[in-house]
């Protein structure tokens, strides 16, 4: 019987049942469209949260923001700055990582479980590019200067170009794994997709938005971005998870030089971050101003040093806003959500307070 071919991947149907242990993360032989015996339960569970997290832009209530938005002296100029300098950001962004997923990941992961939380990755994406496009739409922005940033803006274009690179690895259609170095390649990129651009890249903005509802300013956007915030670190944990599995499989490629290289990246990323912040924030506002979010950076590179096994960059590095522990924790027993049916976990309306 002719092998079946799914994703650039050969599955042969006529060699006998699947067992659990025949499965691996990358260069896995065992047939991906049979999705158990399980063998990384933690992919399937991050799915079913994934699952339960499920939530829709347009089901927030923006009126409050369109109002603060349309009053000349609802919100500082500082204040619309920020407001917009992170759409501009997020909603290219959030495409990135689509693309980097549907057109590269999945055809790379030889792991149905973890095939099978990437499609549910890939329609948070998408939630969240209309959820970027829903609260420009409502407030009434010039869609052509949010949509550009990523052009136009120095600081969020040097985000992109430091991430495109890694993205274009898993996107070329001719790049297949199956040697140490192309392996490398695909952990780097995974590496980096996860811990730095999902991991470092969205936290200024996380920060920014949601102290702004937390004053009880535009709080329907920021209850769309800790919605965001919530699934973007499901979307971190999972890919430190699967990284880290690719390593236990693979310790060939862990390598002194390779962890050298992944810390002076990450290193890299701190420096964009703040400079990031610099440029939305560059003076302070909301309790907050550029020096705190180098020291967030710090800390929170630091942090992602740690999940994927490489030492602390920045000893000593203090994490300045401890509230957002709390935010990223969202639940429904928190009793945050009062307008939907109670088997969801998301819903209408955060307590600011």
């Amino acid at each position: 019987m002719n092998a079946i071919v799914e994703g650039g991947i050969k599955a042969a149907p006529s060699a006998g049942r699947i067992r659990a242990e025949d499965k691996m993360i990358i260069n896995g032989t065992a047939d991906v469209n049979q999705l158990v015996p399980f063998k990384y339960k933690w992919a399937w569970e991050k799915y079913l949260a994934g699952n339960a997290n499920h939530w829709m832009p347009q089901e927030v209530n923006m009126a409050a923001d369109i109002a603060l938005w349309k009053n000349p002296q609802g919100l500082t100029d500082d204040e619309r700055r920020i407001v917009m300098r992170n759409l501009g950001f997020f909603s290219t962004a959030d495409s990135l990582a689509a693309n980097n997923i549907v057109l590269g990941t999945y055809r790379h992961i030889t792991a149905p479980e973890c095939r099978q939380y990437l499609l549910r990755q890939a329609y948070d994406e998408g939630i969240h590019t209309h959820s970027y496009q829903y609260i420009v739409e409502s407030l009434g922005m010039d869609e052509g200067e949010v949509f550009n940033m990523y052009r136009e803006v120095e600081s969020i274009r040097q985000k992109d170009e430091f991430l495109l690179p890694f993205i274009d690895v898993l996107t070329n259609p001719t790049f297949k794994t199956g040697t140490p170095e192309n392996d490398q390649k695909l952990l780097r990129s995974l590496i980096v997709f996860a811990c730095i651009m999902e991991g470092m890249f969205f936290y200024v903005g996380f920060v920014q938005i949601l102290a702004m509802g937390r004053q009880n300013k535009m709080t329907g956007a920021a209850e769309q971005f800790q919605y965001i915030m919530r699934d973007e670190s499901l979307h971190l944990n999972f890919g430190v998870d699967m990284a880290n599995q690719i390593k236990l499989e693979n310790p060939h490629l862990w390598t002194p030089e390779f962890k050298e290289e992944l810390s002076g990246l990450f290193r890299k990323a701190a420096d964009l971050e703040s400079a990031y912040a610099d440029d939305t924030m560059p003076r302070g506002v909301l309790g907050l101003n550029a020096s705190m979010f180098k020291e967030y950076m710090r800390f929170i590179a630091n942090r992602r040093c740690q999940q994927i096994g490489l030492d602390v960059l920045f000893p000593g590095a203090n994490n300045p806003f401890p509230w957002m522990a709390e935010m990223i924790d969202l639940k429904k027993e928190k009793n945050f959500f009062e307008t939907r049916v109670t088997e969801y976990q998301t819903g209408g309306a955060l307590s600011w307070d």
